[in-house]
């Protein structure tokens, strides 16, 4: 990783290596592939893991509507499959949760590389499908409570940011962060549709071999600002000190990597105060989200357990373009969370 100036000879803080043609995440052996490492505009990473049993897959969706907040997760961890639709009412706050746990991560279809083929978790009462369609995602859910189908759809020339975080040869982590994605389509929850517009996805594609226990913040938001499609897309702790981080303004689709590790300010004692994040001098990321909604999960399955407090709102404040623009994002809405996992 190198520093980085614009056109005018600015300081923009430091570049990772911008990885432009097809490339294997792993070696034959299953280590991690040196060329690899690296960030991307679209996906060019073959993710196939070799071996079992610390290979993580998931595919997250976290959707944002007038109306209600959707978080749809089909994951495998090699010895579980953990699969997910929750729903949050915005007018009255009420959530519908519905979670299904699979031994040995059975039935769980995740493809080796985004966009191969769908992901489709099944559990008891419970099932979800992502699907590759002309123009974006379908995605689709149903519990007892909650049936969705619904587009995530990717404009001509959309960008989304991918980057690999090497922790070691043997441990490391492939992620696709796809943000400002426009949604449509129909959601119904205990018996009443409401039809889905002027709302936003986001993809978390992850692929890739971790460490045992992991604490992680990650932020993103997607909305118009000034005329202009924002993305925001913020991670920190989980990437510190690999020389990769997973930072990015998205303007009308165009994606700016910004390099710097990310300082995250926000209350343990209290997740709806608001939270701050900036790089180190406040010179090229100030952001501040404004929470109106906190999601406590906790799971504890023995050898898997997992804390996340994932709060719902609006970003304010300016990342730096690749020219040196200040971006202002305010009013985009999304999350911002930290997690920690034991899996």
């Amino acid at each position: 990783m190198t520093d980085a100036t614009d056109a005018a000879g600015q300081h923009r803080g430091p570049r990772e290596r911008e990885i432009t043609s097809p490339v294997d995440l792993c070696t034959p052996r299953g280590r991690l592939d040196p060329d690899a490492v690296g960030w991307t505009r679209r996906p060019l990473h073959r993710t196939a893991l070799r071996g079992w049993g610390r290979g993580k897959r998931w595919e997250y969706w976290g959707l944002m509507t007038p109306t209600h907040v959707v978080g749809l997760t089909v994951s495998s961890l090699d010895y579980a499959a953990l699969h997910q639709v929750w729903v949050l009412d915005r007018a009255t706050g009420t959530e519908v949760d519905a979670v299904g746990v699979v031994p040995l991560a059975r039935g769980a279809q995740l493809p080796d590389t985004l966009d191969e083929g769908p992901a489709v978790g099944v559990a008891r009462d419970l099932a979800l499908r992502f699907e590759p369609v002309d123009g974006g995602t379908r995605l689709r859910a149903r519990t007892p409570r909650v049936e969705l189908d619904l587009v995530a759809e990717r404009p001509a020339g959309h960008e989304a940011m991918g980057v690999v975080v090497p922790w070691s040869p043997r441990l490391f982590q492939y992620t696709v962060k796809d943000v400002a994605r426009p949604l449509r389509g129909s959601l119904t929850v205990d018996g009443v549709t409401v039809a889905v517009d002027d709302a936003w996805a986001v993809l978390d594609h992850g692929r890739g071999r971790w460490p045992y226990a992991m604490r992680w913040n990650w932020g993103a938001g997607s909305g118009v600002v000034e005329g202009r499609v924002v993305g925001v897309q913020v991670g920190g702790r989980w990437t510190d000190g690999t020389g990769s981080t997973e930072n990015a303004l998205v303007v009308d689709g165009r994606v700016h990597k910004n390099g710097d590790e990310l300082v995250w300010e926000y209350d343990r004692e209290d997740w709806t105060a608001p939270w701050h994040v900036h790089d180190a001098a406040r010179e090229r990321v100030d952001l501040t989200f404004t929470p109106f909604h906190e999601r406590a999960a906790r799971t504890d399955l023995l050898v898997v357990a997992s804390e996340t407090h994932q709060c719902f709102g609006t970003w304010h404040g300016w990342m730096t373009a690749d020219d040196g623009e200040r971006v202002r994002v305010d009013g985009v809405e999304g999350w911002a969370e930290e997690a920690r996992n034991r899996w």
